[in-house]
């Protein structure tokens, strides 16, 4: 019978906050994975909390899912994001919004409705372009650190008004 390794037991997201020097709290942990487990979401402080939250009501009574405080919070994501595990947006309205932030990954370009603020990743609909925008990204970050920058991170906003709401503006306007 194989015995497994010890480096094949440790946990993907206690790697990743060692490797960041933070410690592996249990608020650490679920705060990560919860973003990790959506990557394409992206949160503000309460969304956040409420989904935690909602996640811990319906785990298994006995299993670790304490609920956080808004500061226990508000501090843990400060750190995730000055080590680049988490990615910080302002949006139009001047709210915060965090998401998960691959290590492979310095440009997550996004769309952001001015008529129902929804954030809505691009990815998917840049498919075709998603090399050059990685490679621009790089280019960009390797420019800003030549010149003694540090800490970077890429944020690509496009800002407009989205199919849905330009749909039924549409629609508004047609009607007599």
């Amino acid at each position: 019978m194989p015995v497994a390794s010890p480096l094949s037991l440790v946990d993907p997201i206690d790697a990743l906050l060692s490797a960041h020097g933070l410690r592996r709290t249990d608020a650490a942990r679920r705060v990560l994975g919860w973003l990790l487990a959506h990557p394409d979401t992206s949160y503000t402080h309460a969304q956040l909390q409420t989904a935690l939250q909602n996640d811990t009501a319906t785990e298994a009574q006995g299993e670790t899912g304490s609920t956080l405080d808004r500061v226990t919070l508000y501090r843990l994501i400060d750190r995730l994001t000055q080590v680049g595990l988490l990615l910080c947006r302002v949006d139009a309205r001047r709210v915060r919004r965090y998401q998960a932030m691959p290590a492979s990954v310095h440009a997550l370009p996004h769309f952001e409705c001015q008529n129902c603020h929804r954030d809505q990743p691009l990815q998917g609909a840049l498919q075709g372009n998603a090399l050059d925008l990685e490679v621009a990204a790089q280019n960009a970050l390797q420019a800003l650190k030549a010149l003694g920058y540090q800490g970077l991170s890429l944020d690509l906003a496009v800002r407009g008004v989205c199919a849905d709401c330009a749909t039924a503006a549409q629609t508004t306007n047609q009607t007599p």
